[in-house]
Formats: C-alpha cells, structure tokens, sequence
C-alpha cells in the first residue's frame, strides 16, 4: 500500500482512488470508535449514577470539542498544511477511548469524551481536504465516498456496543483500540501520499485556483449554505434521535420492529450520500442541493399522518433525498474558496456537528413539554425552508 499512496503523481487528471478509499475507511473506524459514546450511556449512567443533566454535559462536551474547534483547525492547516495531523487526531481518539475504559469519575468521563471530540476536530478537515486532492474532477463522488464512510461508521457502533460493551461492561471499550491503531496505520500511509503532493506542487497548484465569485457574493451564498445546513441537520436529528420513540408512540411498535425502521432510514441516509456527489459531478450541484433540501418537504410534510406501513416508504424516501445534500453542499463551498478549502470543510463539518446537538437538545424539550407527535408535526415544515437554495447561483470559473 505504502509504494501506491507515497509515489508523487504529477498528474491529476485521474481519481486516486486508493487514497479515496483508505481516508473513507479511516473515516468508518473514526465515527465508529465516536458514536460509541452515544450508545454507552445507559451503561454508564446505571454504573455511576449519572444524572440527565450530566449525561447532557458530556454530550455538549463532545460535541463542542468535535465542532467548534474543527474551522480552527482548517484555518491553521490552510496556512501550513500537515500530512501527519490525521494520524494525530486518531491519536487524541485512542486516548479518549482507552480514558472511557478506565474512567471511574465523573470529570474523567468528560476528559474523555473532550479527547475523542478534539480527534473528530483535527481528523475531518484534513481528511477532506486530503479527498479533494485525490479527486481530480470527480470532486463530488470523491467527497461522497468519504461521507458514507463516516455515515457506516456512525450506524455500525451502536449495533457493535449492544453485542459487545453492553453484555462484557466498560471495560470492553478498550478492545476496539484496535480498531484505532488499525485506522492510525491507514492514516500514516495516507500522510505519505500527502506528504508527497507537498512536494510535487499538487496543493499548490490547488491554491492558485482562482474564486468564482467576487468576495461579496461569497459571503452571502456561504451564508446560504449555512441556513440550508442548519435546516438539514435539525430536521435529521428530528428522525435519528426520537424516530424509534415517535414510532413506539405512534403504532405502539415494539422497540425491535422500530429499530428496523430507523436501520431502513440510516441505510437510505447513505444511500442518498453516495448519489448526491456523482449527481452533483453530472448535473450541476445547485441543481442537486436545490431537490435534496427542498424535494424532501412533501414526503415530510405527509410523515406525521400516515399510518405505519406508509411511514416505512415516507421516510426511507426522506433519507434518501435529504441526505444527497451535503458533499453537494461541501463540494460547493470549496470551490468557492478554493484556497481556504480546510477551514470550509471544518467550518461546515463543525456546524453540522453542532446542529445535530443542538437540534437534538432543543426537540427534546419540546417533546417534553408539548408531546412528540405534536413536534413531529411542527418539524414537518423545516425542509420547506430549503427554498432559499434559489439564491444560489450557478458558479463559472473566472
């Protein structure tokens, strides 16, 4: 692997589907190790006795450290970049996992989930960076591959935590460390690929690509980016967090049946992942981003009425739609700063990171206090918003 990744290749006219490949299966193991704190909770609250307010603290722990420091990180690598901080960010990983082990108190908890948020904040933006490089032209489907492979990853741990962490304890936890040495040594032969662009002139080359819009203009279409980001990722932590209690509540479903309803739902989420890039390569991106956002809010719109066998088509098709959306909406970013591609990608990885807690924490207490049907109905309108992806416009190279 190490002679294919480290060779310079003056020429960009092909996919380097190699390194495409090994930094999306970095990214699998990455998410994997991550949603593993999600789904130990429960075992850690009875173990320690943790209060909800606690259990939340941890869970603004990581997902700060995983967002807000992911635009610093781009910003810096931007000016200097840094073939071997990916193997450092699956390194903070390593140890926040191996912390989780071990933790017996509550301030080592939050330690821990502060190294694995921090590992997330330095491995995404490089490693976005790193796909783009290797995509040559087909940035789109190069940037989707890497995404389902954060989405696999996202959908695997929690299956993995009930068959192993869950019977065999905490301890247990230590076991897939492996799985970070194994994602570390991936990383290093990547590095070694990177580490010879530096040399050959492929990134800077990069960075001479002049911006298609006038900086004005950028700012506005980046906010609209943002908005339509925003919208996305509340809407999808609407479905990822509360279906399965939706559908218990709706249909008196048992928890297993709803289980596979939310497993039908996150295999069209990446589903849709790997289509949006191709799609975005072929007919545009605008045109992908504007039906991915804004094409999903009829079959939401109908969500909340209909009866169970419906829901499993209505969703799936939600999924599968919605989710095309964000390597169009990355892809277009970096390509309206192409020089600044490191901190676009942590900005915008930082704010879906961001949102998904922040939409997830705001439905909870609505549901809380008004019913999660109710919500249901009221989320239902978010995808219209979408809309604005009309003020996009078309981008032509200057």
């Amino acid at each position: 692997m190490q002679a294919t990744l480290s060779t310079p290749a003056p020429a960009a006219t092909n996919p380097r589907w190699r390194v495409i490949g090994a930094v999306s299966v970095a990214h699998f193991l990455n998410d994997l190790v991550q949603s593993l704190i999600l789904a130990i909770y429960p075992l850690l609250k009875g173990n320690y006795a943790l209060s909800f307010a606690q259990i939340g603290l941890m869970t603004l722990t990581y997902q700060c450290t995983a967002s807000l420091l992911q635009p610093l990180v781009g910003i810096i690598t931007d000016r200097k970049p840094q073939p071997r901080a990916l193997v450092l960010g699956m390194a903070a990983t390593l140890c926040g996992l191996l912390l989780l082990s071990q933790a017996t108190q509550f301030g080592w908890l939050l330690l821990a989930a502060a190294l694995v948020g921090s590992g997330s904040s330095i491995f995404h933006p490089e490693s976005s960076r790193v796909v783009r490089l290797a995509a040559a032209g087909r940035k789109g489907l190069a940037q989707s591959l890497f995404q389902v492979g954060g989405n696999g990853g996202t959908a695997t741990g929690p299956l993995l935590a009930m068959l192993i962490i869950l019977p065999y304890g905490q301890h247990s936890l230590a076991w897939f460390a492996s799985l970070t040495l194994l994602a570390m040594l991936v990383l290093w032969q990547v590095g070694n690929w990177y580490r010879a662009q530096l040399g050959n002139g492929s990134v800077r080359a990069a960075h001479n690509v002049a911006p298609p819009l006038p900086p004005a203009k950028t700012r506005k279409t980046l906010a609209v980016l943002m908005a339509l980001v925003v919208t996305k990722y509340t809407y999808m932590a609407c479905l990822h967090s509360y279906f399965i209690f939706y559908l218990i509540d709706r249909f008196a479903m048992s928890t297993a049946d709803a289980q596979l309803y939310l497993f039908a739902f996150l295999l069209a989420v990446a589903s849709g992942t790997v289509l949006g890039g191709p799609l975005g390569d072929r007919i545009g991106r605008r045109r992908v981003i504007w039906f991915s956002i804004f094409g999903s809010a009829p079959f939401a719109l109908a969500l909340p009425y209909a009866d169970q066998h419906t829901t499993l088509a209505l969703v799936v098709m939600i999924g599968l739609i919605l989710s095309s959306a964000f390597s169009a909406i990355l892809v277009y970013a970096q390509e309206l700063m192409p020089q600044r591609v490191g901190m676009i990608s942590g900005l915008f990885f930082g704010l879906a990171f961001g949102v998904a807690g922040l939409g997830a924490a705001l439905i909870g207490q609505l549901a809380d206090h008004f019913g999660l049907q109710t919500v249901y109905q009221w989320c239902a309108w978010i995808p219209l918003t979408g809309i604005v992806a009309a003020l996009l416009p078309e981008l032509r190279k200057r």
